[in-house]
């Protein structure tokens, strides 16, 4: 399958964003320029490349696993749609969801799997899934969802330290005492596309672990309205901040508008996959700032608008109600899209002048 592999190079006229390279042999060793690295990454751009994480053999098992059953009848993988009352596990089909404020119909399918039904197999947590799922649950997507827990897990050990948070105390938003909406994902892109396959927004949750072969994905930087692609790096993942982690933190650490347009340049010509797992915590953590825990984070609330990192939503309703706002078959105008691009507060979510109406759930 053509877009398992860079079958082009990714050109050299398009305009690119240059990310930081972490290197996560050296984090896990305690590395202190490298750990600083890290926080510069995630508190000016909120993007990274990673290095040596280890998990590339199981990214090229989740690559096939998603090929298999993304190439399934759609007859078939209709029978594990997510629907359109906010759940975000199961299928996706294309042109279900909204990408602009206009109702532009996306272009990608993908798959979602809940971490907790992985982590609980054979037993069934949220929901099944296709015979290809089941067929590498064991040999590559357990692996992929463990390894994958673990990197992210080593982020939010070194980000409470440097926010001056105890110690666990991210982690323990993100424990296994209850469900989650973490979750490992498989995207697929036809070939010889010119609209945007995934409209511009900020990711749900808290760590976002990427991996691409072939370009696509583009971020704009802090206070400009510029678009530009991240261009994929061989055996480097992609990571990010996500709006639970900018908001746990005062909005220190940045959750970044991004999107996903047609590979560049000669790539377009080839199917597009991806492959991400996204960390987000526990179903009842209410999203709001850590200001009592930590005074580098008291002081940042100090400077924000009254409230601003006081959302009154639990993880499990942000996800929901963002999932729910972007379905077509949801939509009630302009504003039903501007509710699902990112948090419901100034200074996240809204970079570079993107507006966001405000939008009751």
């Amino acid at each position: 399958m053509p877009g398992l592999t860079a079958t082009a190079p990714f050109p050299d006229d398009v305009p690119t964003h240059p990310l930081f390279v972490i290197d996560y042999a050296l984090l896990i060793q305690g590395d202190k320029q490298e750990i600083a690295k890290l926080w510069k990454a995630g508190t000016e751009l909120g993007f990274w490349y990673l290095k040596n994480h280890g998990v590339e053999r199981e990214v090229d098992g989740m690559f096939d696993m998603g090929a298999e059953t993304l190439d399934l009848p759609l007859e078939e993988l209709m029978r594990y749609e997510q629907g359109d009352n906010g759940d975000s596990f199961g299928y996706k089909a294309r042109g279900t969801i909204q990408t602009d404020a206009n109702g532009t119909r996306d272009n990608v399918e993908f798959l979602n799997i809940a971490q907790d039904d992985v982590l609980s197999w054979p037993r069934t947590t949220h929901r099944m899934y296709p015979s290809t799922v089941n067929a590498r649950m064991e040999r590559t997507i357990i692996p992929f969802v463990r390894k994958s827990m673990e990197v992210n897990l080593t982020f939010l050990t070194i980000f409470e330290r440097q926010l001056g948070l105890p110690k666990g105390e991210l982690s323990k938003l993100h424990s296994m005492d209850e469900p989650c909406g973490s979750e490992a994902r498989c995207i697929k892109t036809p070939p010889n596309q010119s609209s945007t396959g995934v409209g511009a927004h900020t990711d749900f949750g808290t760590i976002t672990f990427l991996h691409n072969r072939l370009g696509g994905l583009q971020v704009m930087p802090p206070g400009t309205q510029k678009w530009l692609y991240i261009k994929p790096l061989s055996g480097y993942a992609i990571c990010n901040v996500g709006d639970a982690l900018a908001i746990f933190s005062g909005g220190i650490l940045r959750s970044n508008l991004h999107r996903v347009m047609p590979p560049p340049g000669a790539q377009s010509r080839f199917e597009r996959y991806s492959i991400a797992f996204f960390t987000r915590p526990r179903d009842s953590v209410v999203l709001r700032a850590l200001g009592e825990k930590s005074e580098l984070i008291a002081k940042a609330i100090a400077m924000a608008p009254a409230a601003q990192y006081e959302t009154g939503t639990s993880s499990a309703d942000w996800i929901s109600r963002r999932i729910r706002k972007l379905r077509l078959k949801n939509r009630q105008g302009p504003e039903t899209w501007y509710a699902s691009m990112g948090t419901e507060h100034e200074g996240i979510g809204r970079r570079g002048g993107v507006m966001r109406a405000q939008a009751a759930a």
